[in-house]
């Protein structure tokens, strides 16, 4: 299938605390703090945009594995279509900084499984055209959408801000696509939405309904399951689970309903939010830089989206 040349991350500068969520919302530190698992995440300043910290995980990528621009036939930008600017291509304005004028630049909205999602439609164009490379950009600007001062949207105030730039080919990789499944049940579609607020889109969600838990552990269940029979493997064959991180009750509800030891997971709780898209990667990174992978392992990686879409990306590292 091809796979990842190589990755970088870059986090949001600024910060938002707790103590400035609940001086805002009126909520408690400590009811925030149950949401959040840290003190302080990493949010987008009012100077700061998500493109721009897109470059610089590119630029870091294209430092460390130097090749002709004109390799790279595909740039896609991956969010949740809420761009830094309105009626604008992400993907265009990254690839002019960077040099890159040969290849199709566009953008793929699917909340935090785009990025998963970008891969996979880059990988699949790798194989069709037998050559090449893609640049595959994860960002968005979630905590830009949350409403601090609204009470009913404490859920929320875990969201930061994290780009990720990915480069894939066709060979010479070092993490291989081993599958990739992904669905998305339509009945959840219009559960969050945004609204404007004080000029700005704000994340609204519905009334609350019930059931949403058991879907992400039905819809991750039947994935993996379906990942791990299509490149023949099982349960126990995977090295590390990682999960977007968006809920740290969710997770661990998973890992408990699949069977797999949180030893086998990443929890960065402590010292991160739930950065978008690039919840996996960061997981991933760390685990790279920390000596943890071993060729052959199998990483399962697990993404969802509002909307709501899921999706299983199995990686063997090749080390």
């Amino acid at each position: 299938m091809g796979g990842i040349v190589d990755f970088e991350i870059r986090l949001a500068r600024s910060r938002m605390s707790v103590h400035d969520m609940s001086a805002a919302s009126g909520v408690s530190v400590a009811d925030i703090r149950e949401i959040t698992h840290c003190e302080e995440i990493p949010t987008l300043g009012n100077n700061e945009q998500a493109w721009q910290l897109a470059v610089e995980a590119a630029r870091a990528v294209m430092h460390r594995t130097p090749a002709p621009l004109a390799e790279i036939r595909q740039v896609i930008f991956a969010g949740s279509g809420e761009w830094d600017v309105s009626f604008w291509s992400p993907a265009a304005k990254v690839a002019s900084v960077l040099g890159i004028d040969r290849a199709h630049c566009f953008e793929v909205a699917n909340f935090c499984n785009a990025g998963m999602t970008a891969i996979q439609i880059a990988l699949d164009k790798i194989a069709t055209r037998g050559s090449g490379r893609s640049l595959v950009l994860i960002g968005d600007r979630l905590s830009r959408m949350v409403d601090y001062g609204d009470m009913s949207s404490k859920e929320l105030f875990n969201f930061g801000d994290a780009a990720a730039a990915v480069l894939l080919s066709g060979d010479g990789f070092l993490f291989e696509v081993r599958h990739s499944a992904m669905r998305t049940d339509p009945g959840w579609s219009d559960y969050y939405f945004a609204e404007y607020q004080r000029d700005r889109l704000t994340i609204r969600r519905s009334e609350y309904r019930p059931g949403l838990a058991a879907a992400y552990v039905e819809n991750f269940t039947s994935l993996i399951d379906e990942t791990l029979d299509a490149i023949h493997l099982r349960k126990n064959d995977v090295a590390h689970f990682l999960i977007n991180h968006g809920d740290r009750r969710m997770h661990e509800q998973l890992l408990r309903a699949v069977g797999i030891p949180e030893s086998r997971s990443a929890f960065n709780y402590d010292r991160l939010g739930h950065m978008g898209g690039a919840d996996t990667l960061i997981a991933l990174r760390d685990l790279q830089l920390a000596g943890a992978l071993r060729g052959g392992d199998l990483i399962l990686l697990a993404t969802s989206a509002m909307g709501f879409s899921w999706g299983i990306t199995a990686l063997e590292y090749l080390g």
